[in-house]
């Protein structure tokens, strides 16, 4: 680490992916934004942080409105310092067979994944750009691949693998790596509201689940922070515009 320490974001971070990702960006020296729709669910990871001495501020905004995306950002910049590592992992489920997907499950999904890691990654690049120093890191899926009934998902996901790409090759001169992280079955509040949707036991689903996967266990939220911690050190600068998958075995 650099002796300035490093100030994060990581939106969605209420819980999940979220959560854990931004108590090990902590763990790892940074101060953390913690940034959910609510400010006030960001309390328990704000409070875990702090438990364990790190410094973190909860921010509430819909990452999908440019406005409470940049008044979030210039609140980070002001209380935390300049965000030089972002983590772009608001996501949100609105799974439904193709015939039955209405305007605003496909809207609402790429608002959230797409526009809202485009408009992020938009305010707080200039705080990198002047620093000749950054890291962003965008939350794919191995529903990128495709997925039954996630035909917004998938496509969302699969787009972010491409913006992660573009902007690597866009911002790598100024000192900026970016890549993406794609999870497979991760043992989250998602994959249980997903169950649910199937009619379907969350352990029963777990179970078959890792019966699939080679390393014969679904994830946890800390699998995919470990390595988004990694892509965030000073040690993976060479590392840019690649996706990997966190799935417990090969992926295309």
């Amino acid at each position: 680490m650099s002796e300035e320490p490093r100030v994060a974001i990581v939106t969605g971070a209420a819980r999940g992916i979220g959560a854990a990702t931004a108590r090990r960006l902590a763990a790892d020296g940074m101060a953390v934004a913690v940034v959910d729709i609510e400010e006030a669910a960001t309390k328990d990871t704000v409070d875990a942080i702090a438990a364990d001495g790190g410094r973190a501020l909860g921010v509430g905004a819909d990452v999908s409105d440019r406005d409470q995306v940049e008044a979030a950002v210039a609140r980070v910049a002001a209380e935390l310092g300049a965000p030089t590592v972002l983590v772009n992992n608001a996501g949100v489920l609105r799974d439904n067979l193709l015939f039955k997907m209405t305007n605003a499950d496909w809207d609402t999904v790429m608002g959230v994944h797409l526009r809202g890691a485009f408009l992020f990654s938009q305010a707080a690049q200039k705080h990198m750009v002047e620093r000749k120093w950054g890291r962003i890191v965008n939350l794919s899926s191995t529903s990128a691949l495709g997925n039954r009934g996630q035909a917004n998902y998938a496509a969302a996901k699969a787009g972010l693998q491409g913006f992660t790409k573009t902007l690597a090759i866009e911002l790598g001169p100024f000192g900026v790596t970016v890549n993406a992280v794609a999870p497979g079955f991760i043992v989250t509040d998602m994959t249980a509201a997903t169950a649910a949707r199937m009619k379907v036991d969350f352990e029963d689903f777990q179970k078959h689940a890792a019966a699939e996967i080679p390393v014969r266990r679904p994830g946890r939220p800390e699998d995919v922070a470990h390595t988004i911690s990694f892509l965030a050190s000073e040690g993976a600068g060479f590392v840019s515009g690649q996706v990997i998958y966190v799935a417990g075995g090969p992926r295309a």
